[in-house]
Order: structure tokens, then sequence, then C-alpha cells
């Protein structure tokens, strides 16, 4: 019989090829044995199914399902969580470009066990030769729920990390029919902030996954479309009256749209594509914030007089976007 509380671990993947042997090779590697693991191909057109079920033939414990249709990345996950066995005790996603360190298993659900009103468990990621998450102090392992939100709406101080990082409570993922809310990049955060609610917070301050950087991952994209300054706009609308007085929310919302307007006046300057303004004309008629123009126009010339403080550094840097934009190599001067 075995006693260790089983969890199940789970891989949403499409055209995994790549990095998912890897992935699959950590979770067989870990130190901690009562687990199952589900691997969820989402209509992959590359090898990642056959490298999914050749890893099944080889352990029990490893599970392939196949989505019918194609989804959308977040939809996968919500597969991917709600596939997992009723005896299940703990979930860990592992994203397919991801992979864990051998007792990543073992010391989150030891933590766990040692802390049972701690819903989610959190850890350090090691991202290229950097660590991420690194919000709390090393002294402090556990907060509570609403401080830990509190934490990430008024101080930036982000330790949800990533699906990879961190350790659910199964029970907190059967409450609902799609425990990941939306389908914005940022879903895996929402979900925090929901369950975070009625249950504390835990961080294991030790490196325990790590993250390969590739163009092709929503990462990437989230950076180079600027995706995580409407995040902070929507967490702060959906959950700030959850965590924040009305004071707090007041200023925290009016601080979040300025800093939008901020980096929309940075992307001005820097030639943003037609793509980028779509995307966030968008984002801001979603979250209720038409663009405003005279804002934008008014940032965009606090920002231009600035850059003009240094002549030489602000041809720089349009030589570098002009580069960017045309890929000509283009010199100015």
């Amino acid at each position: 019989m075995n006693n260790e509380p089983f969890v199940s671990v789970v891989t949403p993947v499409y055209n995994g090829e790549p990095y998912l042997g890897e992935c699959i090779e950590s979770v067989l590697a870990q130190d901690y044995t009562n687990w199952e693991y589900i691997i969820v191909n989402n209509c992959s057109t590359d090898c990642t199914l056959g490298i999914a079920n050749r890893y099944a033939s080889l352990d029990a414990r490893v599970r392939v399902l196949t989505n019918p249709t194609f989804v959308d990345a977040i939809r996968n996950h919500n597969i991917a969580v709600a596939s997992i066995s009723p005896g299940s005790k703990y979930c860990k996603v592992v994203s397919a470009d991801d992979c864990l360190m051998a007792c990543a298993l073992r010391k989150m659900v030891q933590f766990a066990m040692e802390h049972p009103t701690v819903g989610i468990v959190g850890s350090y990621q090691q991202s290229k030769d950097g660590i991420k998450w690194k919000g709390l102090a090393e002294d402090v392992t556990v907060v509570s729920g609403r401080e830990a939100c509190r934490m990430h709406l008024l101080n930036h101080v982000y330790v949800f990390g990533s699906p990879t990082s961190v350790l659910y409570r199964s029970d907190l993922i059967r409450r609902t029919a799609s425990f990941f809310p939306h389908l914005d990049p940022h879903a895996d955060t929402s979900a925090c902030f929901r369950c975070l609610r009625d249950c504390d917070f835990g961080f294991v301050h030790e490196v325990l996954s790590k993250e390969r950087v590739h163009d092709a991952q929503i990462s990437s994209r989230v950076r180079e479309m600027e995706a995580g300054t409407p995040e902070l706009l929507d967490l702060v609308d959906q959950y700030g009256p959850l965590y924040l007085t009305e004071d707090e929310l007041l200023k925290r919302r009016e601080e979040a749209v300025a800093a939008y307007y901020v980096m929309l006046g940075r992307a001005a300057l820097k030639m943003a594509a037609r793509e980028f303004w779509q995307f966030h004309k968008r984002k801001l008629a979603k979250l209720g914030y038409p663009l405003d123009w005279r804002r934008l126009i008014l940032e965009i010339g606090k920002k231009f007089a600035t850059e003009l403080r240094n002549p030489k550094a602000a041809f720089r840097k349009f030589e570098r976007a002009l580069d960017e934009r045309t890929g000509c190599g283009i010199k100015l001067v």
C-alpha cells in the first residue's frame, strides 16, 4: 500500500515534438512515485502523439488523450485538469516545453501536507540563466490567500508563477467546470485569484522546474504584444473588489490605466505594428476602457519630450525601431 497522496500530473500539448520527450522524462524521473500522468494531445500535426504513445507503452502510469478537434491553449488546459482521477489529492501541470526537477513532486506535496490550509503551492523556476518568481521574502512560506492577492495587486509581488511552477489542490479544480476561467493568457493567474478566497498560499523557496524560452511559446507572444498590461487592468477590475478597499481599488485602477497609456506612448515612438494597435484597441474596448486618443497623444508628447533631452540616444532608438519594422539594417547617419 502506498500511503503517499495520489498526484495527477497533466501536460496539455500541441506540436510539442522538440521538447516533449525531455518533459516526459522529467516526470518519469520523479523521486515521488504515487502519480498518474495524463498527456492531452491537441490534434498535433508533428510527432507529438507518437512520442507520447511510446512513453505510455513503457509506463502504465502514463495515459494519452487526443482531442477530437483542435481547441485553443486554455481550453486544452481545462480539458487536461478535468481529466484527473477522482482519487487525486493534488494536481501538477507541466507545460510540454518545460520540465521538473526530480524532487519537485515530493517537495511540493510534502509542503502541502504539512500545511493543510494551503490550496496552491508555488516555487522558483529556472528560465535561461535567471530564476523567476522571487517575490516573497525567504522566511515567508505561508500567507493567507487574501494577502497573496493583495500583494499581487498592490505591490507587484508576482508569486503565482506559471502552471509549471505551482501545485494545485485537486478539490479546487473540481469545484468549477472550467478551472482556468477565461481564454486570455493570464487565465492561470485568474484561477489563483478565484481559488485564494478560500485557502492559503504556500511557497517552496527552491527551484523545482525549468522553463525553456523560445519564440513559439505563449509567453513570447505575450511579451511581443505587451499583453501583460491589459492583464493587470483586468485583474484589478475583476478581483480588486474582493481583495481591496474602495479607495485602494480606485487608486490602483487609475494607476493601471495610466501605466497602460505609458506603454502605448512608448510603443507609438517605437512604431509598433498595425496588429499591435488592433490588439490593444480590442482589449481596451473589452475591458470597458475605449481607447482615448487624446490621452494617447498627450502621452506620446510627454515621451517624445523626454527623449529629446538626449537627441543622440533618441536617434539611435529611432534607427533601431525603423530597422525592426523594415528588417533592412537602415542607418540614418
